[in-house]
Parts: C-alpha cells; structure tokens; sequence
C-alpha cells in the first residue's frame, strides 16, 4: 500500500504523460495511464487525475495569474503536472493547505531545480493567500 506522498508522485507522472499526449494530439485511456503506474484501483488517485484534466482550463489560467515573466505553456511537462496538481488540491479538494503545498514542493524538489521550486512555492503560497483573504471578505 503506499502513501499519500508516493500516490501524489504517480499522479504527477500520469498528468506528465497527458500533457505531452495532449500536445501531440494523440488518443490515450486516462484509466489505462494510471494503470501503467499503478496496478491497483486508487480512488485518490483516480478522482485526483480526472480533476486536474476537467480542471486544466481552470488551474492554467490561475497559475498564469501568479506566474512572474512566464505562463503555463512555457513550463516543462513535470513542472506543469507538479504545479496542477498542488493548485488543485488547494482550490478543489479538503487537503489542508499546508499538505498541498508542502507536497507539491516536495515533488518538486526531486524533479525540478531550485529556482522552479521556489516558484512553485510561490504560486502556490499566493493562491492559498487569495483563498484565505476571500473567506475573510465573506
């Protein structure tokens, strides 16, 4: 059985694989990705994949809000899936903040460089700041 840290790693890897398939237009199962990196049935992993892809839309254009001198499409295909999936459990899942961005940056550490890992962080620390300040405003 493994974690939720080693799950969120598998679901970077399926999001990697999507963001190219999608890019070269070719026709892919998203259950059969996820079954190429897990053999059994995940239901965080399963409802974490299909949110980030109904969702791409969505958290593109939030980290393009937060991205400084880049966009989304400029990033490599690990560090979009590591960055979708962090503002994804921030805006759309109970994850606590904390969690979500510490992993993420985590993921980041041992895929990215350090200058992608700090931007990571702080997009992700400037949609949780939003967040926090619209609740406060209701």
């Amino acid at each position: 059985m493994k974690n939720r840290s080693e799950l969120r790693e598998i679901i970077m890897k399926v999001i990697y694989q999507v963001n190219i398939l999608d890019e070269t237009d070719l026709e892919y199962n998203i259950d059969d990705l996820i079954k190429e990196q897990l053999e059994l049935k995940n239901d965080f992993v399963n409802d974490t994949v299909n949110g980030i892809i109904k969702n791409k839309k969505e958290i593109f254009s939030l980290a393009n809000k937060y991205l400084k001198d880049w966009t989304m499409n400029r990033l490599n295909k690990v560090d979009q899936a590591i960055l979708s999936l962090g503002i994804y459990e921030l805006k759309y899942t109970d994850t606590p903040s904390i969690v979500a961005i510490n992993e993420a940056i985590e993921l980041s550490k041992n895929y990215s460089d350090e200058a992608v890992t700090k931007m990571i962080n702080g997009v992700l620390d400037k949609i949780y700041h939003e967040e926090e300040n619209q609740l406060d405003t209701k």
